[in-house]
């Protein structure tokens, strides 16, 4: 990870370590760095970068800072408004933008924030771009051969615009209907849009498809994002499903680049139970590139199990979507995704895409005439424990000599019926520890040894 940004950009908890000053930079840069490319280049138009936001109340303000910091570069800064992350990657790729950020943190509550640049492939930014600006917000930039102590504003006719462009949220929503091959009707479907970004997307999808479509936490106010509601309180979505009789329920995260699913008896499908069911129905059809789903080290046991029953071959990468898209773009594969939903479908996107992994779901439910409870079963989850334990050092932490030794002690009595992972968050002061086995006795037993350890060794907050 670098000095400021982690495995899902900048984050951290708005205006403390993460400011308008942040944000204001970081469109100065951007906004000067790529106008520079492309005067280089020959072309002397302005940059062109897209930006999109959540619903939390501090997403205004980044906002402005993000336009504010580019059009005093000479860039041109397009406002998507409120919207999806993946909708901001799809419009960064399909209307030629040099580069585009997204202001979500994710899941996290309201008070936390994030800035999520994205290239022009729609992919996240390069780690060389990413160096250079944590560089300049260090005050030591060097790039194209020199030292850079300010970087130049523009002035005159150069000085950049903002442009309403909510037409390309509107374009992103006429995509994803144009995904949905079957009709929805006679379908009974709850969306929880987490009071987030997908409240004002996700349902006219549905609508669109023919679907009986319910609504719940789709009444943004700024602070209610994440709030009891979601893919990180998928419980919410488990109740109403069941007291309404509903066929199948869908959650998604604040920036809606997940999905989590309820099936029609109220249980929920993780991200592990997508990747098999699609996995498994593309196989079916000779659509599984290389017949491989790419997952996390954080899968579950019965996620590969299953898999192999299905004859289906598996790829484990870092946790992070970022790393199974990379995995997946440099072995050509179709799906990979995480437990926790992120689901990257190759042909269609370049990012996880909640909704998208919602229609494709439906797809498959449609298709086979099958229940969703039917085809989820058909994976057994091994029992998961997983600890995540604040600390004041995460690599100390997981590199502590007693840790590993109690981490290996575990793995060698667990054997080839469990597994046992420490590794650090990618976005939080965290350590996760995680343990499967046969029965969460056995789980929770190795895990909470784990945390003692880290606990007697002084590691913890």
């Amino acid at each position: 990870m670098g000095r400021y940004f982690g495995t899902d950009g900048f984050r951290g908890t708005a205006n403390e370590n993460l400011t308008a000053d942040h944000a204001y930079k970081i469109g100065r840069f951007i906004g000067w760095y790529y106008g520079e490319l492309k005067k280089q280049a020959g072309d002397d138009s302005p940059a062109r970068i897209v930006i999109g936001k959540d619903t939390r109340r501090s997403s205004y303000m980044f906002e402005y800072s993000l336009a504010g910091g580019l059009t005093a570069s000479g860039a041109d800064a397009y406002l998507l408004h409120v919207t999806t992350t993946p909708s901001v990657a799809y419009i960064a790729r399909t209307d030629q933008f040099d580069c585009a950020v997204m202001i979500s943190a994710s899941h996290n509550p309201y008070y936390d924030n994030g800035l999520k640049l994205i290239n022009s492939n729609g992919e996240k930014m390069p780690d060389d771009v990413i160096g250079l600006i944590e560089d300049y917000l260090d005050g030591k930039l060097n790039v194209f051969g020199k030292d850079w102590n300010e970087l130049p504003f523009a002035t005159g006719d150069k000085i950049g615009r903002s442009v309403d462009y909510v037409s390309g949220r509107n374009r992103y929503i006429g995509y994803l209907i144009s995904l949905g091959i079957y009709s929805f009707r006679g379908m009974k479907i709850a969306l929880d849009c987490a009071n987030g970004a997908a409240w004002n997307i996700a349902r006219s999808v549905f609508d669109a498809l023919g679907a009986e479509t319910h609504i719940i936490n789709a009444s943004p106010n700024g602070i209610n994002i994440n709030n009891n509601a979601g893919s990180t309180h998928i419980n919410v979505l488990q109740k109403y499903v069941v007291e309404n009789n509903l066929d199948a329920g869908f959650a998604y995260d604040g920036d809606a680049d997940r999905c989590l699913c309820v099936d029609d008896k109220g249980n929920v499908v993780t991200g592990d139970h997508i990747l098999y069911i699609y996995g498994k129905y593309m196989k079916e059809r000779d659509k599984l590139m290389n017949n491989t789903v790419v997952a996390t080290v954080m899968s579950n046991f019965g996620l590969f199990r299953a898999l192999d029953d299905a004859g289906i071959g598996y790829a484990k990468t870092a946790v992070g979507d970022k790393y199974v898209y990379e995995y997946m773009k440099a072995n050509n594969c179709s799906i990979g995704g995480e437990q926790s939903g992120h689901i990257i479908f190759a042909k269609y996107a370049s990012t996880g895409d909640g909704i998208l992994t919602s229609l494709k779901i439906m797809q498959v439910i449609m298709s086979k005439k099958r229940k969703l409870s039917e085809l989820a079963s058909e994976m057994k989850v091994y029992p998961q424990v997983l600890e995540n334990v604040r600390v004041k050092d995460k690599s100390a932490a997981q590199n502590d000599p007693d840790v590993q030794k109690a981490v290996e002690k575990a793995s060698q009595e667990l054997g080839s019926s469990g597994r046992m992972l420490v590794r650090e968050s990618g976005t939080e002061p965290v350590i996760r520890v995680m343990a499967e086995a046969e029965n969460e006795e056995i789980c929770r037993m190795h895990v909470n040894n784990i945390v003692n350890v880290l606990a007697e060794k002084g590691h913890t907050v």
